[in-house]
């Protein structure tokens, strides 16, 4: 299965050669710390929305997204939708703060509305889910995909190539070469993914009838009764919104591409570009793994699904164009994702205790780190093949670890009497309930679905910051609170709120549309 054609390897080569020049062209300008990291805050709306859009659908989203929509149905789609509203709310509630504060990192603001404790909480936790997750995931989902086209490929020996290519054209460019990279990747992934959901449509003479027909019912439904063993519509409603609020406002490998931007009209403009593009992979990728229910039904696990579809239904040159649009998910996530680490590694631990380093050392710092990172990714990539299945390693994953974040960051915007004490200990006993409940998981003490879990961490956690509030006793000084004080946060557009709440509803149009 999945011998390449001659024209396969001619758009393999071709979308390499052109990265590679983009990158060499990138890396000439000897980038210093803030070029580096934040690609000198020149970013406009389209690029932020496309390199927004890059980094998040990677990899682990062209196999985990039609490898759960086979084995489940499409409510996978949940976490795209979400994602859609949660960067509407963003952009306009979120980045006018992120960017009148001129901040170079997430948990800066962290250290400005509480203390130092705070900023390197947050970021330890964000350096561990960068590699763990977002690298590790898609190095092994693109080395499975690879295998199948080219089977003597080992799995170690193919994670180490992916990530030595990302993260050497990540170190000497920067987020500018990550950015200008995805917009080119964002392309090819769009162009691919669409032309392959098309020729799998076909098999169904393009009816809808025929894939209702074909297709299980219940797979066809975006909201699941409340004992779904995938996802509940309760998950959908109370989890979700807290792991798609970590994801896409919290998390330096996303949020980095906000902090770039030039200013508030293209952060707020680049925000819902991705908000619109999040709503495609439905039609993209989740349906089309839905409709493979009856094309495939002999294979042995969901990720199987899209090395298949590619394998069986793709002619000669759209196999390379897939290919390239899978080889360039994996380099935006990896890229993405070693950048935003290795800025928080510089930034909010070294930095700090070097303050005399002046912006070149820290670049250099900051590709030697992002060097290192790699390496680590690549080390633990293939120990994901010992879990069930990708995209629930993924979520469970972030389930248990980001709801005490989401609600202590939340409440540093919401709660002017929250002091940095009550703060880091409200978000230390969150986790300590986080840890015990995933061991009363694991030994079956406890059975609620995981996006259930995390709005109910959410909750706990939010309980126990108003405790410590009233134990501590202690009151935020008055420049801390004027850190999310919006009316000292960066101009909004007068287009920004309307476009938004057009977003919103093209969304909710979505969902009823496949309840």
């Amino acid at each position: 299965m999945g011998a390449l054609a001659t024209l396969d390897y001619i758009v393999l080569a071709v979308y390499l050669l052109v990265v590679i020049a983009v990158c060499l062209r990138v890396s000439r300008r000897s980038p210093d710390s803030d070029e580096l990291f934040l690609a000198g805050r020149t970013l406009g709306a389209g690029v932020v929305g496309l390199s927004l859009f890059a980094s998040n659908i990677s990899s682990t989203t062209l196999i985990g997204l039609p490898g759960a929509a086979w084995q489940s149905g499409i409510a996978v789609a949940n976490y795209e939708w979400m994602a859609a509203l949660v960067l509407v709310f963003t952009a306009v509630f979120v980045a006018p703060t992120l960017l009148g504060n001129r901040i170079t990192t997430l948990p800066e603001l962290l250290e400005r509305r509480f203390d130092a404790r705070m900023r390197k909480y947050l970021s330890g936790v964000s350096i561990f889910l960068s590699i763990v997750l977002d690298t590790a995931g898609s190095l092994f989902a693109g080395a499975l995909v690879l295998q199948v086209f080219f089977p003597g490929l080992p799995l170690g020996g193919t994670i180490a190539a992916l990530a030595v290519f990302a993260g050497l054209y990540t170190a000497a460019g920067g987020l500018r070469a990550v950015v200008y990279t995805d917009v080119l990747q964002s392309v090819v992934l769009l162009a691919g993914s669409a032309m392959l959901a098309w020729l799998v449509f076909a098999e169904f003479d393009f009816s809808w009838a025929a894939v209702k027909a074909a297709v299980p019912a219940d797979h066809l439904s975006l909201i699941r009764p409340l004992d779904d063993p995938h996802l509940p519509w309760l998950g959908t409603l109370i989890g979700l919104p807290v792991l798609g609020f970590y994801y896409w406002t919290m998390n330096q490998y996303v949020s980095q591409r906000l902090l770039g931007a030039r200013d508030m009209k293209a952060a707020g403009g680049g925000a819902l570009l991705a908000a619109g593009l999040k709503l495609l992979p439905l039609f993209l990728m989740v349906i089309p793994g839905a409709m493979a229910i009856s094309l495939l039904p002999d294979l042995q696990r969901g990720d199987e699904v899209f090395p298949r579809l590619l394998a069986d239904y793709a002619p000669a040159g759209l196999v390379g164009l897939v290919l390239a649009a899978l080889l360039a998910a994996i380099m935006s996530s990896v890229d993405s994702a070693l950048n935003s680490a290795s800025t928080l590694i510089t930034l909010d631990f070294v930095q700090p205790r070097r303050p005399g380093l002046d912006t070149r050392a820290l670049a250099r710092l900051g590709r030697w780190t992002t060097l290192a990172l790699m390496a680590l990714a690549a080390l633990w990539a293939p120990m994901i093949d010992s879990f069930p299945g990708l995209f629930a390693y993924l979520q469970q994953a972030f389930a248990y670890v980001t709801p005490p974040l989401v609600a202590v960051f939340a409440l540093a915007f919401l709660d002017k009497g929250l002091g940095p004490r009550a703060a880091l200990y409200a978000t230390a006993c969150g986790h300590v309930v986080s840890a015990g409940w995933f061991a009363c998981t694991q030994v079956g003490w406890l059975d609620l679905h995981f996006t259930i879990v995390a709005g109910l961490l959410f909750v706990v956690t939010l309980l126990f910051a108003f405790a410590w509030r009233r134990v501590t006793g202690e009151t935020p000084a008055p420049a801390a609170l004027a850190v999310v004080d919006q009316a000292a946060a960066s101009a909004s557009p007068g287009w920004l709120r309307p476009a938004a709440l057009a977003m919103a509803s093209a969304t909710a149009a979505l969902v009823l549309a496949f309840w």
